[in-house]
């Protein structure tokens, strides 16, 4: 006669595994839709804080089934491991993003010029929806001074056009996209006309008649006079909209740049001024969404000031 011993079976343990590999597929899809811009900020931050609940409720299940099997040998071992495994990651991405909010300084931006911020060449703008991010606190320029004081500009010797290139050179190979720019006119002083279509450099005709620029011509003694073209007329309102012209040896490049795993975005503006001999850099950066930027406004910072350093090394000043 054959006596079978019957396992009983820790349901918790399996019950646990379902929903910590619901919460891992879940927190995995949210970061991929995030990270290619197809999911916004703030719904990337509701879905992950979503999706560690059930995490959460398979911890205890699995330390259930791990229990069980200790003291009466319930089936479930395997399972109640591998739902601790699964849950890691969709408990690990809040509770590092909470371990951040507590220990960086409650910043929202940092630039390297305090007293005299880079202006944004155009107002980032989002739909922020539960996370908005506040105005400048007054506190905010002593709090990165105590946090960050090795934030600083840079001096290089050379003219703006050299440094100006550079920068944007640094800022394609670091995967910062240029939005916007002002004072290209001052950077590049010897920028070229573009050439025409059939690749010579476009001038203005001469008349036909004359010889003359049409500048010079006499215009007509009756009939209205021609209109703007709608191209100029954009042209003219944007120009209004941007403000006034940068003083002269001064340029402003805005950027926008997300972190490289979970794709947060942020903006950041680059000022060059010439200086006699030397071109001052001071960079700005700024978190798109909420009241804390976790600390990667100076990352992103500091990366761009150190890659720009190896780009122009021989020619950095203080």
């Amino acid at each position: 006669m054959i006596v079978r011993y019957d396992r009983p079976v820790s349901r918790s343990a399996f019950l646990a595994r379902r929903l910590a590999l619901f919460a891992l597929v879940m927190v995995l899809l949210v970061i991929v839709a995030h990270r290619f811009g197809f999911l916004k900020t703030p719904d990337f931050v509701a879905l992950v804080l979503v999706a560690a609940l059930p995490a959460a409720f398979a911890v205890p299940l699995a330390l259930i089934g791990l229990m069980r099997l200790w003291q009466i040998g319930a089936l479930g071992g395997i399972a109640a491991v591998q739902a601790l495994a699964y849950a890691a990651l969709p408990l690990a991405l809040p509770g590092y993003g909470y371990f951040l909010y507590e220990s960086r300084p409650m910043l929202t931006e940092v630039s390297t010029d305090l007293n005299d911020r880079p202006a944004w060449v155009s107002v980032p703008e989002a739909d922020q929806q539960f996370l908005p991010r506040p105005p400048l606190s007054v506190v905010a320029s002593t709090l990165q001074a105590e946090h960050y004081p090795g934030l600083n500009g840079r001096r290089y010797e050379g003219a703006i056009d050299r440094v100006y290139e550079a920068v944007r050179k640094v800022a394609v190979a670091n995967g910062l996209v240029v939005t916007a720019s002002r004072g290209e006119a001052e950077a590049l002083p010897d920028l070229q006309l573009r050439p025409a279509e059939d690749g010579t450099t476009a001038t203005p005709p001469a008349s036909a008649s004359t010889g003359t620029p049409p500048a010079e011509e006499a215009l007509p003694e009756s009939g209205p006079l021609p209109m703007p073209r709608p191209d100029a007329i954009s042209a003219l309102i944007a120009a209004a909209e941007a403000g006034p012209a940068e003083p002269d040896g001064e340029a402003r490049l805005q950027l926008a740049t997300k972190t490289f795993l979970l794709g947060l975005p942020f903006d950041a503006v680059v000022r060059l001024k010439e200086e006699a001999e030397m071109t001052l850099v001071d960079i700005r950066v700024a978190a798109r969404y909420g009241p804390h930027d976790l600390g990667f406004s100076d990352e992103i910072a500091e990366g761009f000031l150190h890659a720009l350093d190896a780009e122009l090394l021989g020619i950095a000043g203080n």
